[in-house]
């Protein structure tokens, strides 16, 4: 599970905007993509670079997939593959061959998810969908991008939790540019 986070635990803002919260992530002065525009320090790349490289698989809510316009077609950060949680299926007109895939509810874009990752990596995206894979037990770690933001409220970065669950470390603790990475793993 990973995520920008703001230090009041909020992913964004009520109306999903998520303000300054990635301001790390053009706070910098090293490409992390092929964009040009994201830039981060060296300590940023070195940590995030190497996860993106191994995630085969995201998966994210329809919230997400809607406010971002399904990322035209082309999954973020060079991903493979986007899972989607969602009771509807693609939009009218989506083309097919995006490598989008549709699953109505949790256990089934996790069984998608696993077929289309092979060894790679599974990411979950923070927020309601997150949650749910933590209650489900889906998790084995929370990693947080945790901004200096606080929102006050919003979308919360574990979305509608409301059972404790107990994370072990954090056993990596990275400072970059407005940004400080956390890596939990999840305690069974």
């Amino acid at each position: 599970m990973n995520a920008s986070v703001s230090v009041d635990g909020f992913i964004a803002a009520g109306n999903d905007d998520p303000g300054p919260i990635f301001e790390w992530l053009v706070s910098g002065d090293v490409p992390l993509d092929g964009s040009g525009v994201l830039k981060v320090s060296q300590a940023s790349f070195d940590h995030i670079r190497p996860y993106w490289d191994e995630i085969g698989v995201t998966v994210c809510g329809r919230r997400s997939f809607d406010i971002t316009d399904g990322w035209d077609g082309t999954p973020p950060s060079g991903i493979d593959h986007v899972v989607v949680v969602s009771h509807r299926g693609a939009p009218e007109g989506w083309d097919p061959k995006a490598p989008f895939h549709f699953a109505d509810g949790i256990d089934a874009a996790v069984a998608t998810a696993r077929e289309l990752a092979g060894d790679r990596t599974i990411e979950f995206a923070a927020g309601d969908v997150g949650g749910q894979a933590l209650a489900a037990g889906w998790i084995d770690e929370v990693r947080m991008d945790v901004t200096p933001v606080v929102l006050g409220s919003g979308r919360r970065y574990f979305g509608s939790v409301d059972a404790q669950h107990l994370l072990d470390g954090p056993d990596v603790i990275v400072a970059g540019n407005r940004v400080l990475h956390l890596r939990y793993r999840v305690r069974r």
